[in-house]
């Protein structure tokens, strides 16, 4: 059910970049969309892992270097059946972690030394089980996707307020009405199915994680451990506008309506986790 609405969900904000540019500037604005989704997806596919990576000041590790962590990795990866990724370390106290890259074949994993020093082994294997298991479902690619899409449209919209949106000078353009509520509202709608997308591929990582690793448990104790660091060792660096990609939002303490979070409640992915286990769901025998 989560990969089916994902589809949807991202169906629905491709429906409507090109709704927004058909009614700003008819065809013509129609083309102008199109043209800039694929611009921007082609840039996002290439260069969005170095941007992110150089951002938050990732340095990448070896096994000689970090090999207790390059080891766990390696073991997990297998277990997973993806090709090894990248290692990063994130200078940051704040305990967090994230993926990216465009395919299994170009991943790169990262973590902060705060997640490092002070999670449990069980711990860290589980989060980075979750990262590998964002691999492993193309999580990367999808978001990186859904945040491209969503970023056309707010800069759709922007160009229509410079210019003009919605005339129509040669009978062929968008309704002028219809041109102010696309800039108005589809900037505010793609947020939403952006956020919607990212807490669906949440909790498909949580499952992988538990089905990898065989103990979700030792998710569910991580995702305690992260909620209640994040009020006491905030993220620094870096921007609101990645928080999709951290095993945890490091950005917001709370209060923020469900509505508007990338992340389902940890609560919530607690109690599942809870339930797998309970029910023995992503438990492998020995």
């Amino acid at each position: 059910m989560n990969r089916l609405k994902t589809l949807m969900l991202l169906a629905a904000l491709t429906a409507l970049l090109l709704w927004m540019g058909q009614a700003i500037g008819g065809r013509q604005g129609l083309m102008v969309a199109l043209v800039m989704a694929v611009l921007m997806n082609f840039a996002s596919y290439w260069f969005s892992d170095k941007i992110v990576l150089s951002m938050y000041g990732a340095q990448e590790v070896s096994e000689a270097d970090a090999p207790e962590f390059f080891a766990i990795i390696a073991r997990l990866a297998q277990k997973a059946g993806i090709p090894m990724p990248r290692v990063y370390v994130i200078p940051e106290e704040a305990p967090n972690a994230f993926a990216t890259g465009r395919s299994p074949e170009k991943a790169a994993v990262a973590a902060t030394q705060g997640l490092l020093r002070l999670m449990s082994r069980d711990e860290i294997e589980a989060v980075m089980a979750h990262e590998l298991g964002h691999v492993k479902n193309r999580d990367t690619l999808i978001m990186t996707v859904a945040a491209t899409l969503a970023g056309a449209l707010s800069h759709l919209a922007t160009m229509a307020l410079w210019f003009g949106g919605g005339r129509r000078d040669d009978g062929e353009g968008g309704h002028p009405l219809a041109g102010l509520v696309g800039v108005l509202i589809a900037p505010f709608a793609a947020m939403l199915i952006q956020m919607a997308i990212s807490r669906s591929r949440e909790f498909l990582a949580d499952e992988a994680s538990a089905q990898i690793t065989g103990n979700p448990m030792a998710l569910a104790n991580a995702l305690r451990k992260l909620e209640s660091y994040k009020a006491e060792a905030p993220m620094h660096h870096g921007s609101p506008a990645t928080a999709h990609l951290f095993i945890v939002n490091p950005f917001t303490a709370g209060g923020l309506a469900s509505l508007f979070s990338t992340h389902p409640s940890t609560q919530q992915r607690i109690e599942r986790l809870e339930e797998m286990a309970l029910s023995g769901g992503g438990i492998r025998p020995s």
